[in-house]
């Protein structure tokens, strides 16, 4: 199977790190994986300001752009998620069936339910609390949703516990949003604060040294609490951790 590899434009200004360790991970898991250049933004963050038809192009330059690939596979689950549940809507009036949004996957969700490792080569001798992102857990089900009171699961935790060393927490709320929302962050600044404080500090009652999540938004926005409070724990995407010694 072919892999065409899709980094989300903010992960490669801001996190660009989690992009080449996604590469490694999938090399070492047997991928035949490529990285297909100028590659765009997915164009969720204009459609979530209302102006979906600037979006449109955008969706029809990614659609191009992976459209001989078996899979297409990223480390931000929102951004899948877009293209999963929108871009056929998006792309109705195009003269061909628009492929990409029944062969995306997040990258966890696709090494879990895919490639399905018994091991990793990874060593990570750290305590580290798991972020569940909304678009994560609601949308895309890496774990399961608190409201719906079913029988606990978790892909996250499923693939960290492969790595050697590693002691993974949950903090209380674990399916809470962290505040982030894209633009809630933006139009309710002050609530999307208090939001993210709040997480940061249930995942420090934890006592871990890293908040693990799948979804970079999440990661950068209580990055931002962490530096304003200078508080004593740090963010890490799980990639980087999935990946580590590679």
């Amino acid at each position: 199977m072919k892999v065409g590899l899709f980094i989300p434009c903010y992960i490669n200004a801001v996190y660009p790190q989690v992009g080449v360790a996604s590469y490694k991970l999938l090399k070492s898991l047997g991928v035949d994986v490529d990285y297909p250049l100028d590659q765009t933004c997915c164009g969720q963050p204009m459609a979530n300001a209302g102006f979906e038809s600037e979006s449109v192009e955008m969706a029809r330059h990614f659609d191009r752009k992976f459209k001989d690939y078996d899979y297409i596979v990223g480390p931000s689950a929102s951004c899948v998620v877009f293209v999963r549940d929108n871009y056929g809507r998006l792309l109705k009036t195009e003269e061909h069936h628009c492929a990409s949004e029944e062969r995306i996957y997040d990258l966890c969700e696709f090494i879990h339910d895919v490639i399905k490792p018994t091991s990793l080569q990874a060593k990570f001798p750290h305590k580290v609390s798991l972020q569940n992102s909304c678009h994560g857990v609601r949308l895309m089900g890496l774990s399961s949703p608190s409201e719906l009171n079913i029988p606990y699961f978790n892909k996250l935790r499923d693939l960290l516990s492969l790595v050697e060393g590693i002691e993974i927490m949950e903090p209380d709320r674990p399916d809470e949003c962290c505040g982030f929302g894209g633009m809630f962050s933006v139009e309710e600044t002050a609530v999307s604060v208090q939001m993210g404080h709040d997480k940061v500090h249930r995942h420090m009652a934890t006592g871990a040294e890293y908040i693990v999540g799948a979804d970079s938004s999440c990661l950068m926005h209580q990055n931002g609490i962490i530096a304003r409070e200078k508080l004593p724990i740090k963010t890490l995407h799980i990639v980087e951790i999935l990946a580590a010694g590679l």
